[in-house]
């Protein structure tokens, strides 16, 4: 008979290595937390110097960082992410794309260069690297991409139409690459968190009107913290999800639903 142990077992990242774009702040912070919790070894990339906060969080742990600098939004800087984490672990099994930037304008005055630079940082990054990691992948027969989509894969929002439309490919590019790849050992899967409160929701929580709406619609009464992330992205990195695949778990409180 399975003991509770073996059963949790399934849930351990023990040994993993996950590499976590924007795993300095936010939710990539969270969940790059949870992950060393849970056992893996991580490499993250940013755009500061450092990511001193993450280092401190994840000490008591045991796990490994490997800390690299690179502004996704330049294709140069991202091609030699990858091969880089490979050198360092020998492996690459879990690829987290969290990395994101936010620009609002009214649509008809939206800057294009503002534009550009979303899509890349928030789209095309993440196909590149997850095209980058599934050559690795292909190669062990095993591996997880989770990529963080949003409420906005599903809705169009309000002076962010580069968000959604980023956020709206990021959806169909999860289901597009689970169909080509799943039979390759390769989970490919999305995550869409709801209202956080994090520094890309700052102007909506510094807004008491806007703020107060948000949060009455919200079943589960609150904003999310970017701890709630935790449980979802280890599951979807772990073997309990190995029969999951082209799918987006939302963690919203209820908005969704509501």
């Amino acid at each position: 008979m399975e003991t509770e142990k073996e059963s949790l077992s399934m849930f351990s990242l023990k040994g993993k290595v996950a590499l976590i774009t924007g795993g300095r702040r936010g939710l990539g912070l969270a969940i790059a937390t949870g992950f060393a919790k849970a056992g893996a070894h991580l490499a993250v990339v940013g755009r500061a110097n450092d990511c001193k906060e993450l280092a401190e969080r994840i000490s008591p742990t045991g796990a490994r960082l490997l800390y690299l600098q690179a502004d996704l939004e330049h294709r140069e800087e991202r091609q030699g992410l990858i091969p880089k984490v490979v050198e360092q672990y020998g492996k690459l099994d879990i690829l987290v794309n969290c990395a994101g930037i936010q620009y609002r304008h009214a649509a008809i005055d939206f800057p294009l260069k503002e534009w550009d630079r979303l899509l890349s940082v928030m789209l095309t990054a993440v196909f590149e690297l997850s095209q980058q990691a599934a050559r690795v992948m292909i190669n062990q027969k095993k591996g997880k991409i989770i990529n963080i989509a949003s409420l906005l894969s599903f809705q169009g929002g309000w002076t962010v139409v580069a968000y959604a439309a980023a956020k709206h490919g990021v959806l169909g590019l999860t289901r597009a690459l689970a169909n080509e790849w799943a039979h390759k050992g390769i989970n490919v899967n999305a995550i869409a968190p709801g209202y956080f409160d994090t520094d890309m929701c700052a102007a909506l929580k510094a807004d008491p009107e806007r703020e107060r709406a948000i949060r009455e619609r919200i079943p589960a009464g609150r904003w999310g913290k970017p701890e709630d992330l935790i449980g979802a992205a280890i599951f979807l990195a772990s073997e309990a999800a190995e029969y999951i695949n082209g799918q987006v778990l939302v963690v919203d409180g209820g908005w969704l639903s509501r």
